[in-house]
């Protein structure tokens, strides 16, 4: 018999065409027509053996099978709509129940029945079966060709019915030791999701890759392994969600919630079957992996993977490059920044350098002024890879961007003036070549209009700020508070009011909070102390409002960590900028309780020590506040409001020998921080008791000068 079985099988799914159509001719009940020798004298000569062959065995099979067989024909010749013809004159509907039994007979008997046991001639034979089973994986593929993609997975859907009532707890070893049927099922198997995706029925192809997977069908390693990421990637990208079925729920314990951890779950299993040697490498799942852990947030165990890869899968540079970009994500920039010092290291010095990961490193310094210097080799290097390559005319502009924000921050941290005077100049100077070919990036006109902020070219500052305000819709709020900062060191407090009125009005939820916050401090600086506490006040309940909305939404609470810091740093300066209110007013009681708020809040934090040694030092207990400043220092050695204060001290003090320390204490003050009115000031104090009186009229010029130009609070 030609069937599943049979040593030569036929291999449809690369059938040669032909217009001839076997359904067109005469096909009686017995399964044959008398015209037999008409239709096989018009045979290719290659398939006349063929042919003869099946003829000869047809005489011996039922209905079913002998269109079975035809169909089969019919399909290898490409007559699609013929196969379906012949098809659809088998009960399959009526065959169903009798191919379930025979299955289940017949794979039963072999272990179970005795010798003498005899089965029934009524039970099919698994070659009948498997070759119905053939027919209809057949008539699904033809209506797949003919476009009728639903009716193909309806017709695909009865193999898996029949053989899964046959065996609903999984197929046992040992059935493809006698025919096709093992081989017809997985076909089918594998045809049923892709058919439901043509159909464009994305939840039942989710569910038939779920029906695959969820029991044992010796299906070999790889094509399991196939199933199982294109199920991930239809999970990831597929846009609907498909909950998983109480049925279908293997998982135990670690059932996943939703597509996103059901395929993060799957992709797991994958990366763990890549280490292991089950398959092969595969850049798909990684790609897969990485969206999916990206999207969820879960960039270490997204590093953890890529260190995983094998050698030679991804180059050493952008091995390094993308592990940075893990842990960066992470908030982890330390060890972000030590794996792209490896990328400019001695190690690759033969190599190509690689340019993104260069640009990074650069992009990551320029955000810590302690690695400024690191961020300007980053950047140089970027800048002479892409000197003569027009292609990375962009990196080279993105370089010059970074290089400028490091340069600056690389002044302020400079303990030379002449060396803070370079990079100062050499900051101006890469930001506007940065802006000659990138005018419409934001980031950098912000960070031109602070650079010349702090250098106190207000003009500039304010111009290129209201650019940078024009030029972004949403989260523009540290622009509007830049605006509001450079009108305060204009001495333009009512615009930066008006300003900040105008921003509350549009700025997003945390942004209203710092708003508030820069609102109150203007409110001091013009001696308004009462609107200061009440916008205080409403800053406060702000807050506490947020938090308890937080707490009260677990999926928020879990969502918004950075707000939640956020909003502990804007409280602690609130109390902190409360009890300098209180201090300075005279009202003592209310000062110490806003500054034992702050120490509640943050006890390590060296602004509340330094309010606490300035609420000591208004009452004259100037040991107290030498003691609360010494603890500020201690936190922070280069806090420059304790050290400008603990000089000051020690001038009311009044000792001549504590001159000279004080004078210490200021001149490391202004290193620190050149533009310091108050250590200028005090700095002329001293040269006057020490009788140097222009020098102290210099001084005193100095502190004026700086001060009328001094913002309500540090640019940043």
């Amino acid at each position: 018999m030609l069937c599943a079985c049979s040593g030569e099988q036929f291999k449809f799914e690369d059938a040669p065409q032909s217009p001839e159509s076997l359904a067109t001719r005469d096909f009686s009940a017995s399964g044959l027509s008398s015209r037999t020798g008409d239709w096989e004298s018009k045979l290719d000569d290659v398939q006349v053996d063929e042919a003869e062959s099946t003829l000869k065995e047809a005489l011996s099979l039922n209905y079913e099978e002998a269109r079975a067989l035809l169909g089969r024909l019919e399909y290898q010749r490409g007559n699609f709509d013929a196969a379906l013809q012949v098809f659809q004159g088998i009960d399959i509907k009526g065959l169903k129940p009798r191919m379930t039994g025979a299955i289940v007979e017949r794979t039963r008997q072999r272990k179970l029945r005795s010798k003498g046991d005899i089965i029934p001639p009524s039970v099919l034979s698994l070659h009948s079966v498997s070759l119905l089973l053939e027919a209809i994986l057949l008539k699904a593929k033809s209506l797949d060709e003919l476009g009728h993609f639903r009716d193909a997975a309806k017709e695909c859907n009865i193999i898996l019915d029949v053989v899964e009532a046959a065996f609903p707890n999984g197929m046992h070893e040992g059935i493809a030791e006698d025919c096709k049927l093992q081989e017809m099922f997985h076909k089918a198997l594998e045809l049923l999701p892709r058919l439901w995706k043509k159909a464009g029925f994305l939840g039942e192809a989710i569910t038939a890759y779920r029906r695959v997977l969820v029991k044992p069908w010796n299906l070999d390693p790889l094509r399991v392994a196939s199933l199982q990421k294109d199920l991930a990637a239809n999970l990831l990208y597929g846009g609907v969600e498909s909950s998983l079925p109480p049925h279908l729920q293997v998982w135990g314990s670690a059932n996943p919630n939703g597509n996103m951890e059901e395929a993060i779950l799957l992709l797991l299993v994958l990366m763990q079957k890549v280490v292991y040697g089950e398959i092969k490498w595969d850049s798909d799942i990684m790609d897969h992996l990485i969206f999916a852990l990206t999207v969820t947030g879960q960039f270490e165990l997204l590093g953890s993977y890529v260190e995983q890869a094998l050698p030679g899968i991804y180059e050493r540079a952008n091995s390094w490059y993308l592990l940075a970009l893990c842990y960066a994500a992470a908030g982890q920039n330390e060890v972000a920044l030590n794996l792209l010092k490896k990328v400019s290291g001695q190690s690759e010095a033969k190599h190509k350098p690689h340019i993104p990961a260069l640009l990074f490193g650069a992009k990551l310094s320029s955000q810590d002024p302690k690695h400024a210097h690191y961020g300007i080799t980053f950047a140089r290097n970027v800048i002479d890879s892409a000197a003569d390559d027009q292609v990375n005319e962009h990196f080279k502009s993105q370089a010059h961007k970074f290089l400028g924000v490091c340069y600056g921050n690389a002044a302020r941290i400079s303990i030379s003036d002449a060396e803070r005077s370079v990079f100062q100049k050499e900051s101006l100077a890469s930001l506007n070549c940065a802006a000659f070919n990138m005018k419409e990036d934001p980031d950098l006109i912000f960070n031109l209009s602070l650079e010349n902020a702090v250098q106190r070219n207000l003009d500039v500052a304010f111009d290129n700020a209201m650019v940078y305000s024009n030029m972004v819709t949403e989260d523009s709020g540290r622009g509007w508070r830049l605006l509001a900062l450079i009108l305060s060191a204009d001495r333009r407090f009512k615009d930066a009011e008006t300003i900040l009125e105008v921003a509350l009005d549009e700025a997003g939820s945390l942004d209203q909070l710092e708003l508030l916050r820069l609102r109150a401090v203007l409110q001091i600086a013009q001696e308004r102390p009462k609107q200061a506490i009440e916008t205080y006040r409403i800053l406060l309940s702000l807050i506490k409002t947020q938090r308890e909305s937080r707490s009260n939404n677990f999926e928020s609470a879990k969502s918004s960590d950075s707000e939640g810091v956020t909003e502990r740093v804007l409280e602690l300066a609130a109390w902190q900028d409360l009890a300098t209110v209180y201090t300075k007013f005279g009202s003592w009681l209310d000062a110490e309780i806003c500054v034992n708020k702050a120490k509640s809040i943050e006890l390590h934090s060296p602004k509340s020590w330094h309010t606490s040694g300035l609420l000591f030092e208004a009452q004259s207990l100037h040991k107290e506040a030498l003691v609360s400043f010494s603890i500020a220092l201690s936190i922070e050695p280069d806090y420059v409001p304790s050290i400008v204060s603990t000089a000051a001290v020690l001038l009311q003090l009044g000792s001549q020998s504590s001159l000279p320390i004080a004078r210490s204490f200021l001149m490391n003050a202004l290193r620190l921080d050149p533009t310091n009115h108050d250590a200028w000031m005090n700095l002329g104090l001293i040269a006057k008791l020490e009788g140097s009186l222009q020098q102290a009229a210099d001084f005193f010029q100095a502190a004026y000068e700086l001060k009328m130009s001094a913002p309500v609070e540090a640019f940043k």
